[in-house]
């Protein structure tokens, strides 16, 4: 069987662990599955269409019982997704899921666990972890897209992190995280010293744009590989790229990576046999009105498996 028919093509489109970016407006990464199919992805991947995993409805109001804005939703959807994706992950197909926003790796982590323990790579210019100092002026407003790797490592809110009773559904040695870009404005208002002390292998931008994404990608890929674990999945938010070449994201980054490091960062890590699936997340289409960033962006991650082996005959 030719290693591109083991690919599976699933949507979630969920924008449900973002802040609305402006009163009375839902974050429109809820359309990013359809712009990225729109692109001709589906078919550039020889892929089989694993179907759509549709959200519930998005609400902007607090959720004060989870303590995160559709606290309660996102742990329902996450099931739901988690449903889907674990029939694909039995029969050692490797899936590629279209997201929506990062709280999509709840329902990817938790499909993981109940089959092993997986590592994970982690692609974002975030660290995804870190809470505000001031917890109680957030109570009820915490957005899940932003606190994603810290929910996925046991922490947080019962409600989120302990679905089906799997957490972590990542332990923190098992991650590696590529991408990272910290900010003063970061180390004033967020426990970034909290991410520091986790276990979780970071090697930030800074390193990348010195050493090379491809050498970078190779270094993290020996360390995925050597963990004791049964694979391990990739995460790509798309903000880890440059605001220059990506401004349709919720937190723009300005030292971020260009469309080609990440295609040369994706590729040996989507090379391992130890990688058994990926999600893209973040991509606003209401932001790239003439579809010119979604073309950019399917091009990188149709590179990537091009230059990984993942689409030979």
């Amino acid at each position: 069987m030719p290693i591109a028919s083991s690919l599976v093509l699933i949507d979630a489109p969920s924008n449900l662990g973002l802040r609305p970016p402006r009163p009375g407006v839902e974050p429109g990464v809820r359309r990013m599955p359809d712009a990225l199919r729109a692109t001709g992805l589906l078919q550039r991947l020889h892929a089989h269409d694993g179907g759509r995993v549709e959200a519930p409805a998005y609400s902007p109001e607090p959720d004060h019982a989870t303590g995160f804005r559709n606290g309660a939703a996102i742990a329902d959807y996450s099931q739901s997704l988690a449903d889907r994706l674990s029939p694909w992950l039995r029969r050692k197909r490797f899936v590629l899921v279209l997201g929506g926003d990062c709280s999509v790796l709840l329902g990817s982590g938790l499909a993981l666990k109940q089959h092993g323990r997986y590592g994970l790579a982690f692609v974002d210019a975030h660290d995804d972890f870190s809470f505000a100092r001031d917890r109680r002026r957030y109570q009820g407003h915490f957005a899940a897209a932003g606190l994603d790797l810290g929910l996925s490592t046991g922490h947080g809110p019962q409600a989120l992190s302990n679905l089906r009773g799997q957490s972590p559904y990542f332990r923190g040695e098992d991650v590696v995280h590529l991408g990272l870009v910290t900010t003063d404005d970061d180390r004033r208002d967020y426990d970034v010293e909290s991410f520091e002390r986790s276990g979780i292998h970071s090697i930030d931008a800074a390193t990348i744009h010195r050493d090379g994404a491809r050498q970078v990608a190779d270094r993290a890929r020996t360390r995925l590989e050597a963990m004791p674990t049964e694979g391990y999945w990739i995460h790509v938010d798309a903000d880890v790229l440059a605001e220059r070449v990506m401004p349709a994201v919720d937190s723009p980054n300005p030292d971020g990576l260009d469309f080609e490091q990440l295609r040369a960062l994706l590729a040996p890590l989507l090379a391992s046999p130890k990688a058994i699936g990926m999600e893209l997340t973040i991509f606003d289409p209401d932001l790239d009105p003439d579809g010119t960033l979604a073309r950019r962006l399917s091009n990188a991650v149709v590179g990537a498996f091009e230059d990984s082996g993942r689409l030979r005959e």
